[in-house]
């Protein structure tokens, strides 16, 4: 048994969102998607999709559009500008033949919102959402919606949307942004299937990362960032790109071709991070998921990807609960282990790369390396990058204490890893209800 068709609004029209639209849409619920901008668009350059997003987008049969469009990543490296030493070489080999795929955020964008367009979601722009009441979003001006059966908060890290779920917490801004461009591929000396880093202590940290083309025919791109204190930004915009432009080739001279397109310093986007967990990412008709639930820096690589897993998780929630308050209880319930975990590495981990210590990297420098050889360590790297370290997906829960002899909840076999890895659609492979199954910017 199931939730009847329901009217559920979608907050945000970041990759998460559309992804919630399109799963939910293909659970026979009725969807509008609301947007702030004047136009649904992308924010941001490039991400990578590691297995556990790629295995979503299969199972909204989207994945080989997204995969005809991105760069396959088969490592992770980095360097010590000082020594000239690898420091950092995470490789998916180890793991079997799963490997990430970089993509532009506008590519991710475009295939999952012509999906949308295809189905004929409703998406509404222009739309400043400043709170929730009982259901109903509320703009500014004072102007309303009718009420919803639910809200999918998917408005980011940002979300004014949050402090409705319970026990919402507060955020802690990082001291670390960065500043990001999409720039023409400059092929060699560069690794075209390569995420390259180069370090300097932990306060220097700059990158180069193929993420393959907008759309079809159109030519590659590579995404350059560069590691910066979100309190220096006004400092950096007023010495200028060319000033910036000479450091930068201090630590890494290669990048000389990718610099010559940026001109100006808003040519270059700033992210700001900022790390908060919701303890419980529901609220009265209110689920959040994505940056809305939990963000934190980009690290890791996982932020589109926990995004797309809350989707899939909320998604078997509908499939499996009879009632709002159980399909909210089961989703954070799948989805707590894996985003607590992860939530917890990237803030150990962000340190050693976005710091003022001298500690932390010389560690990273030091011992990473020697530990990083040794085949265990190597894999617990690699399944950590992935974003397998834990299931993506836990069991869901049964409330039916009749059925189980129990008072309390238990767990439900459901192994995510059911996914096919092929680019079909999981609906096509196992009757999935509506059987049309077919991601620093913005919302998730």
């Amino acid at each position: 048994m199931h939730l009847k068709k329901l009217e559920i609004a979608i907050a945000g029209a970041g990759p998460g969102g559309l992804a919630a639209a399109l799963a939910l849409h293909r659970l026979g619920h009725a969807i509008t998607v609301f947007e702030q901008f004047e136009r649904a668009q992308p924010l941001g350059s490039g991400l990578i999709l590691q297995p556990t997003g790629l295995a979503v987008m299969d199972w909204l049969g989207l994945g080989r559009e997204i995969r005809e469009l991105g760069a396959r990543i088969d490592r992770l490296t980095g360097t010590s500008t000082k020594t000239g030493k690898t420091v950092l070489d995470v490789r998916y080999d180890v793991l079997g033949p799963e490997r990430g795929l970089a993509v532009h955020r506008a590519a991710l964008f475009n295939v999952l919102f012509q999906s949308v367009q295809a189905k004929g979601i409703a998406v509404q722009t222009s739309q400043q959402i400043v709170g929730i009441d009982n259901g109903a979003l509320l703009f500014e001006k004072g102007r309303t919606t009718p009420r919803f059966n639910l809200v999918v908060d998917a408005l980011g890290a940002r979300s004014p949307l949050r402090r409705f779920a319970k026990y919402a917490t507060n955020e802690h801004a990082l001291a670390y942004g960065a500043v990001w461009a999409s720039l023409p591929w400059p092929g060699k000396p560069f690794d075209a299937n390569a995420l390259t880093q180069r370090y300097d202590k932990a306060s220097v940290m700059l990158g180069v990362m193929p993420i393959g083309r907008v759309a079809a025919g159109q030519p590659e791109q590579a995404a350059f960032f560069w590691s910066l204190k979100q309190n220096e930004v006004p400092h950096w915009r007023a010495n200028g790109v060319e000033a910036w432009k000479q450091n930068v080739l201090q630590y890494w001279p290669e990048v000389s071709p990718l610099l010559q397109h940026i001109q100006h310093t808003d040519d270059l986007t700033v992210a700001r991070y900022q790390h908060h967990t919701v303890a419980k990412p529901f609220g009265n008709r209110l689920i959040s998921i994505g940056d809305s639930a939990h963000s934190t820096s980009p690290q890791l690589g996982q932020g589109a990807n926990m995004a797309l897993l809350d989707v899939m998780a909320l998604a078997e929630a509908f499939k499996t609960q009879p009632c709002f308050d159980h399909v909210a209880k089961d989703y954070a319930h799948r989805r707590k282990r894996h985003v607590r975990v992860y939530q917890k590495l990237s803030y150990m981990f962000t340190p050693f790369y976005q710091s003022d210590s001298y500690v932390l990297p010389w560690v990273r420098d030091t011992i990473v390396p020697i530990t990083a050889k040794l085949g265990f360590v190597e894999k617990v790297l690699a399944r950590i990058v992935a974003g397998k370290l834990v299931d993506p997906i836990r069991s869901g829960l049964n409330f039916n204490a009749d059925a189980t002899g129990s008072d309390g909840p238990i767990m439900i076999a459901y192994n995510w890893n059911d996914t096919p890895a092929d680019g079909s659609s999981a609906a096509d492979s196992s009757g999935d209800s509506g059987g049309d199954g077919g991601g620093g910017g913005g919302g998730d």
